[in-house]
């Protein structure tokens, strides 16, 4: 038995072609080829998972402005601009000037190179796309634009420049869609911020204005009236699902905090399971950032105490949820998984300099989908720093390429982007009821830190697998925020 994954819609993509007008009738034949050229990319984008909206060939600044109103209509995510020939700049800006949606210019010639002795001037017109790129460039420069452009050849096939080309398209339909699931996603912020942790603490209107996402407040009281709910059907189910994900541990053998889970604790935290999902139904939550302190043995502290395994089969299931009260985090982590490379809640745990790793991880919710086997549960007599104890999750992140995701912010309330990629490595880890994985990087782990901490980061980062900062930085791009990668060239 398993929970379904929570998905957003599909990235929207909004295309046109472009061509002189005057061309088709002194070229017999040129137009219907590159209207062929342009439903073979439309083919292509449907097939990287993107729905299109196509406005077809726009020959004219009558025919941009309609396109620029169906894509308005349409709500696209992202607007591209294929040009297939020569087109003048004043019948290309209608049609994306009012989209308010950022715009990708494909100059993607159809051939490798002209056969310069043998070829007419209507041969040579399918092949001249990237005559008026530098036009566009400056035109939707000087007109407050954004824009990209992505230049090589029509197929991938033909050789490393279309390769490459269709590399980076795919990026950016990715990075789309992570600002789709942004701007019409929906962030609980449950409780609040962790006291004292001043790098945490945001303004809830900064970020809906620079991400488009909504932040639902939620109080304790909304969580504990659907445990109380839960039905034993459901903690069953909830229960069910644990053994089937979790290895149920013994003692640490080198904790004695770190036991094995009591029944009783695991039934709760199945029964808090419950209402955490009902939360996120409830609300139509996209993502979460949560912390409760509670007092004295009370109900709320128990209750915050117990959220660890639900918040951990959220975060799986697609509903990345960041302890803590750390609601740029959590976004960080929507990001991460919504480009499929997991993300959970980590910082920095030790230095290792005898095998140059930094000890990543935290104590809260693992995203099982990058796990390195079966995570384990565990019992702790206390959550360290907090309140209580109940079950918690100790997992790694598997072996192979891994990319760090923070969303800080800087002095001037801009969010801000910070990305390194690295490698975990196999090797033990602690065995403390945390998440801990050992990652490299191409810095010494005293190198790498320093230059992390020059730019001002959030004390949490999203750790997911794969190398995504190319990816990281188009989506930066879209939002247009800040964005830093931190390697050993920078």
């Amino acid at each position: 038995m398993v929970l379904e994954r929570v998905t957003t819609p599909r990235v929207k993509i909004g295309i046109f072609g472009i061509g002189l007008h005057a061309y088709w009738e002194q070229f017999p034949g040129l137009k219907e080829r590159l209207e062929g050229y342009q439903r073979d990319i439309e083919l292509r984008l449907r097939a990287l998972g993107a729905e299109v909206v196509s406005a077809g060939l726009v020959d004219t600044a009558p025919a941009a402005r309609d396109a620029g109103a169906r894509f308005t209509g349409e709500d696209v995510d992202l607007v591209i601009c294929y040009v297939g020939t020569y087109a003048t700049s004043s019948q290309v800006v209608p049609a994306v000037q009012g989209v308010n949606r950022p715009v990708l210019v494909l100059n993607l010639q159809p051939t490798p190179a002209l056969d310069y002795e043998r070829t007419d001037t209507g041969e040579w017109l399918a092949n001249c796309c990237v005559c008026c790129v530098p036009e566009l460039a400056g035109a939707f420069t000087r007109c407050g634009i954004p824009f990209n452009v992505v230049s090589g050849l029509l197929r991938e096939e033909d050789g490393a420049a279309g390769a490459q080309a269709w590399r980076e398209i795919a990026d950016w339909v990715a990075a789309a869609g992570v600002t789709r699931a942004l701007g019409g996603g929906r962030l609980g912020f449950l409780g609040h911020t962790y006291p004292g942790m001043l790098d945490l603490y945001s303004d809830f209107t900064m970020i809906t204005g620079q991400t488009g996402l909504h932040v639902e407040i939620l109080e304790i009281d909304d969580l504990q009236t659907r445990v109380d709910a839960a039905t034993p059907d459901e903690i069953r189910r909830h229960l069910e699902v644990t053994y089937q994900a979790f290895e149920i541990s013994e003692d640490s053998p080198s904790d004695p905090l770190a036991r094995a889970p009591l029944p009783d604790d695991l039934e709760w935290a199945a029964r808090v399971s419950v209402g955490l999902d009902a939360l996120r139904r409830d609300f139509a939550l996209d993502a979460l950032a949560y912390y409760y302190r509670g007092l004295g043995g009370n109900t709320a502290e128990r209750l915050g105490a117990g959220l660890i395994l639900g918040n951990t089969l959220l975060t799986g299931r697609g509903v990345p949820c960041a302890g803590e009260g750390d609601a740029k985090t959590a976004i960080a982590m929507l990001i991460m998984d919504r480009l499929g490379a997991g993300g959970s809640f980590t910082e920095f745990a030790a230095m290792d300099f005898v095998d140059d790793f930094l000890l990543m991880g935290h104590d809260g919710p693992f995203h099982l989908a990058i796990a390195e086997g079966r995570p384990v549960l565990r019992g702790l007599e206390l959550f360290h720093g907090k309140r209580g104890g109940g079950v918690s999750v100790e997992a790694r992140v598997k072996t192979g390429p891994v990319t760090i995701l923070t969303m800080t912010q800087t002095a001037d309330g801009r969010l801000k982007l910070l990305t390194a990629e690295g490698e975990s490595l196999p090797g033990p880890t602690l065995r403390v009821g945390n998440t801990t994985s050992r990652i490299a990087f191409d810095l010494s782990p005293h190198e790498f830190i320093n230059r992390w901490c020059s730019h001002g980061p959030t004390h949490h980062c999203a750790l997911g697998v794969g190398h995504h900062a190319s990816r990281l930085a188009k989506v930066a791009r879209l939002l247009g925020l800040e964005v830093a990668h931190v390697n050993g060239s920078g």
